[in-house]
């Protein structure tokens, strides 16, 4: 499928998951949204812009299975999650719970947050690696208590990559009046969603990741009896009638923007509809699991979860023994043109993103550098 994609072909591109990568015919019907906004801009924006956006928000709440009036396009995963942290009515000795394994920069945004409101970013270590769902759920769970506000979780994390059993834990959070506020970045396209199932309060991914939309697309989702909550964090005309401002009202025009990437969602569903994608998807992981036999086999240290397509699907990090994991990194692409990132979370870890354009070629490639190239960057104590 590489022929699909606009990557560069003297590129090894292992990794999808920090920015994606858009299909060619998708990128022209983005461009094409862009030549007709710019044909008319006043109509476009002025007469119809809110119908364009209720399509566009209709083709995503059918895919990911909600109401087209339960979410609003915003421009990334991060904006998604400063605008629900900024919005909830948190209070001096209010809790938010976390795990340890959260993106970094949405870790600064609750920092942030709870510095100016007297609340705690609470984040609960995580026993690596991973066993049993009733571990992961038993760690986290423990860390409740009567000062509990909001409950914090990604559904795959960006370091580890795994995807974390969520389900259960939002059950009981709903139970106990606690906010659920999910960071989804890397699912949407990645895994199956079923948002109205799942019942998260508040639930952001990313479109322009494993969807493959342009970038600059992603959602926010929120259940109807939360969206009261939510303010805007840039006030712009709203609902211009005098009732109460809808969450979609209040949220999707914040002013003049390129509203193209968002309209283009339509074409990344058609796009992974028209390729079979779930076999694609299939075939993915596959390849994945060709990197984890490979990587252990080369570094003697332990996958972070099972084999177990629960844990992950088509994205993979795996642990680095002690050794100069930038430098490694840099290697990797300079001399040999393999993007991949070395991530961290306490230990370094190697990921992996494996996506359609990718063949089982890629990651024998990748394998057969790492043993000639790790033993370079090795710490001392290693060696």
């Amino acid at each position: 499928m590489r022929d699909k994609f606009l990557l560069r072909p003297d590129v090894t591109f292992l990794n999808h998951g920090s920015f994606g990568a858009c299909p060619a015919e998708v990128f022209a019907v983005y461009q094409d949204w862009q030549r007709e906004l710019e044909a008319q801009p006043v109509e476009f924006v002025g007469r119809r812009f809110p119908e364009l956006m209720r399509r566009a928000r209709g083709d995503l709440a059918a895919y990911l299975n909600a109401d087209e009036d339960d979410l609003v396009f915003v421009p990334n995963a991060t904006t998604a999650i400063n605008t629900v942290a900024r919005s909830l009515p948190l209070r001096k000795g209010d809790e938010i719970l976390a795990t340890d394994l959260e993106y970094g920069a949405l870790d600064r945004a609750w920092t942030v947050v709870c510095a100016d409101r007297g609340a705690r970013y609470v984040r609960r270590s995580v026993s690596l690696p991973l066993v049993s769902e009733e571990q992961f759920i038993d760690e986290i769970w423990s860390g409740v208590t009567p000062r509990t506000r909001v409950l914090y979780l990604s559904h795959i994390t960006s370091t580890t990559a795994l995807t974390l059993p969520i389900a259960e834990l939002l059950k009981r959070a709903r139970a106990r009046g606690i906010i659920t506020v999910i960071d989804g970045a890397h699912a949407p396209g990645q895994i199956a969603l079923d948002l109205s199932a799942l019942g998260a309060d508040f639930y952001t991914g990313n479109c322009h990741k494993w969807m493959m939309t342009p970038k600059g697309c992603a959602f926010l989702y929120a259940r109807r009896d939360a969206q009261s909550l939510i303010r805007p964090l840039v006030v712009s005309w709203g609902d211009k009638s005098g009732e109460a401002p809808s969450f979609v009202q209040e949220l999707e025009f914040q002013g003049t923007n390129d509203f193209a990437a968002y309209l283009s969602v339509s074409a990344a569903i058609a796009f992974m509809a028209d390729n079979n994608w779930q076999e694609v998807r299939v075939r993915c992981h596959r390849l994945v699991n060709l990197y984890r036999t490979g990587i252990r086999e080369l570094t003697g240290l332990p996958s972070l979860s099972p084999d177990d397509e629960r844990w992950y699907s088509q994205m993979s990090a795996h642990p680095l023994p002690s050794c100069d994991g930038d430098a490694l990194q840099r290697a990797l692409f300079d001399k040999f043109r393999i993007e991949i990132p070395v991530t961290e979370a306490a230990k370094q870890y190697l990921r992996i993103s494996i996506q359609g354009y990718n063949t089982v070629d890629d990651v024998s490639y990748l394998l057969e550098t790492l043993t000639d190239l790790l033993p370079q960057f090795l710490h001392p104590d290693v060696a």
